[in-house]
């Protein structure tokens, strides 16, 4: 009893924190040495200071300290500065053009959030800013209703970050949260994309999270951002070329038997096709380098089927030109009802000549062949080169036309079947060039505070 007596005597208390938090257990205030009665001056004092500093960006912490938790002495205030990276402004600048709505969560005072969210160009005259004590007056539906006009959330606990997530994702949002100490788990792992620092993070948020910043830099974020949608316009692009190539194919040999006329291409061929002609330059679809301007654009529906409507347009389209244009050199090689080694050759040919520039308007839904640069995707220049010279060999060497049931064919049959397949790639880039402006009509003016 006596020990435990001892320990209450020289108990000693030091928090520090947040002013708002400290100032609440204490009665006296620290000057030059004396602790004096904490009146209501004082208070405004501080406060006054508080809004100064935080205006300055810096993170007010107060200090207090005392044997009685109740009645405290105030010490004062330290303010430390936690600048905002290089680049940053630069990157959130980018993101929010793009039609990512970027939100800052802190646990600073309403003046150090602002003044760093007006740096970072979060915030302006006229946006808004919550407390984590407003958010636990509003109810999850009702914090939906006004989360989208709320640039910074000041004062902010584990579970306000959680009720944030939460509200954002009610509104069908795809929510991306950063974090990097303990009390960030919680709402990292109720993100759709939960992203840990990896140099200062703690293992718990790294554990929660789906995705870590080696780096701890925002601008990597952008840079996943333009690796994820340049990932999705590649699996299109694959997707597009495939589904053109096949869909004729099917239709030439279905035009065929239900029409009753001679097969246009003949078992090996249709092999050679599938396997050979198409695998490659496919398979290079998926490799093509990033576009640098996919960053800018609005982020897509998740709920949108990646076979939109406009590339089922494009994948059709695409499909009756390489049809039409193999049946057209079908027929006018066809004059005598039986079918030679020229004939399948010259329509063989054809077909695949189709393949090769359907892949190369395939590289992009939006660019053209010249901006994108002929040689900027080498691994495509060298599957389509391949399958170039595959198809020769097939034309010119001797064991393989026996094969493949071809023979050889002049300059000027190449020259006509080049002309002629190269219909697929130019009607393909007119479609662009109008979707192109069809899309700068119809793009609305940019209101970047609405954006924010």
């Amino acid at each position: 009893k006596l020990w435990l007596l001892f320990l209450r005597l020289f108990q000693l208390f030091n928090p520090s924190g947040a002013y708002e938090q400290v100032i609440r257990f204490c009665s006296s205030y620290n000057s030059r040495g004396s602790a004096l009665p904490l009146n209501h001056q004082q208070r405004e004092l501080y406060q006054q200071q508080i809004s100064y500093m935080g205006s300055s960006g810096l993170r007010v912490l107060g200090f207090a300290s005392g044997s009685q938790m109740g009645s405290l002495t105030f010490l004062g205030l330290v303010g430390i500065i936690d600048p905002p990276r290089e680049g940053v402004k630069e990157a959130v600048a980018t993101l929010i053009n793009s039609g990512v709505a970027i939100k800052m969560i802190t646990g600073d005072s309403q003046e150090t959030a602002v003044s760093i969210a007006s740096r970072l160009g979060l915030y302006s005259k006229g946006c808004q800013c919550l407390s984590g004590e407003e958010v636990d007056h509003l109810d999850l539906q009702e914090l939906s209703n006004v989360v989208s006009t709320i640039a910074v959330f000041y004062r902010a606990s584990p579970r306000h970050k959680l009720k944030i997530v939460k509200s954002l994702q009610n509104l069908g949002a795809v929510v991306a949260m950063t974090g990097d100490g303990v009390n960030d788990a919680v709402a990292l792992k109720a993100a759709d994309i939960g992203v840990a620092m990896g140099q200062t993070g703690t293992d718990v948020c790294k554990e929660a999270a789906d995705m870590i910043l080696v780096d701890d830099d925002f601008q990597t974020i952008m840079s996943a951002i333009e690796e994820g949608k340049g990932i999705y316009n590649n699996i299109k692009n694959f997707v597009r070329f495939q589904l053109s190539t096949s869909i004729a194919a099917l239709t030439l040999i279905s035009l065929a038997t239900l029409m009753n006329f001679p097969n246009p291409l003949n078992a090996m061929q249709i092999l050679w096709i599938n396997i050979i002609m198409d695998g490659p330059p496919a398979q290079s679809l998926g490799v093509e380098p990033v576009d640098r301007d996919v960053i800018r654009k609005p982020p897509r529906n998740v709920k949108d089927s990646i076979l939109t409507r406009g590339l089922l347009v494009k994948v059709l389209v695409s499909a009756f030109i390489i049809v039409c244009g193999t049946l057209f050199v079908f027929w006018r090689e066809l004059q005598d009802n039986v079918i030679t080694p020229r004939d399948t050759t010259m329509t063989f040919t054809c077909f695949v000549f189709f393949d090769m520039f359907n892949a190369l308007s395939s590289r992009s839904q939006t660019r053209m062949v010249h901006e994108m640069g002929l040689c900027s995707n080498r691994t495509f220049c060298f599957a389509v080169l391949a399958s170039i010279m595959g198809q020769l060999l097939v034309i010119y060497f001797p064991p393989l036309q026996s094969v493949f049931q071809t023979e050889s064919l002049s300059i000027l049959d190449l020259l006509f079947l080049l002309s002629l397949t190269s219909s697929v790639c130019v009607v393909s880039e007119v479609i662009k060039k109008l979707e192109r402006c069809r899309g700068a009509e119809r793009r609305p003016p940019t209101d970047c505070s609405l954006e924010v």
